[in-house]
């Protein structure tokens, strides 16, 4: 276990401990926000690039993967929890390997996929940044990078709204959770900047909105490399 509590090798070893409740929550539907609105977001977002492969970056149990599966997209996951690649691998519709971001922002993943996609998976710091600027050798020639996270002025909460890192919670889950991950915030504006200098142009920004509360439930960006 790292001994920094604000660090990206903190944000894997709470993955690792808490992979087989956040198994159960995707399967079981217990994340309200989840059902209610962006997992049917995500899912828009990328097949309005129209891809024929897709590769998940961080896929967790791969329920993104099998979604696109379903809808006729060949579908490639990798996750740094070898817990999570082994469910999703068990439940099929898709492809699924164990990659660490460094692996992938070392060159590690030999891959050329039309849509790149994270689905709430970019939540660190130097890990995410490695990945972004990987991300366009991993696309084929007019291919996209597909983000959604949290929506910086909806999660800012009582903090100043700029970039640095946050504890964690698992508040709204299960008390089957445990040791919650830290995560770096970061602003809308820190988020273009990282995209657009790593060679991406921002074609859109989606803002889903919670059909509950009228707030946004997340942010998607979907971006062009250049």
């Amino acid at each position: 276990m790292s001994s920094d509590p604000l660090s990206d090798a903190r944000i894997v070893d709470s993955w690792r401990k808490n992979a087989s409740p956040w198994t159960a929550a995707v399967r079981e539907n217990q994340i309200a926000s989840r059902a209610l609105v962006t997992n049917k977001a995500i899912v828009d977002a990328v097949l309005s690039r129209s891809p024929r492969t897709v590769l998940d970056i961080g896929c967790g149990e791969g329920w993104l993967a099998r979604a696109l599966t379903d809808r006729g997209v060949r579908a490639i996951g990798v996750d740094v929890v070898p817990a999570l690649i082994e469910q999703a691998r068990k439940a099929g519709g898709g492809e699924f390997s164990v990659s660490s971001y460094e692996d992938i922002a070392a060159g590690a993943l030999d891959v050329k996929v039309d849509v790149a996609v994270a689905n709430f998976s970019l939540i660190g710091k130097e890990s995410v940044e490695g990945v972004i600027r990987r991300a366009p050798s991993l696309l084929e020639d007019g291919g996209s990078l597909v983000i959604q996270t949290l929506h910086p002025v909806a999660s800012c909460g009582d903090e100043s709204y700029t970039d640095g890192w946050r504890q964690g919670s698992w508040a709204g889950f299960s008390n089957d959770f445990s040791d919650p991950a830290p995560w770096y915030f970061r602003t809308l504006e820190s988020w273009e900047n990282l995209l657009v200098g790593s060679g991406f142009r921002i074609l859109e920004t989606r803002e889903p909105l919670h059909p509950e509360t009228g707030k946004p439930a997340s942010v998607i960006f979907i971006a062009e490399s250049e």
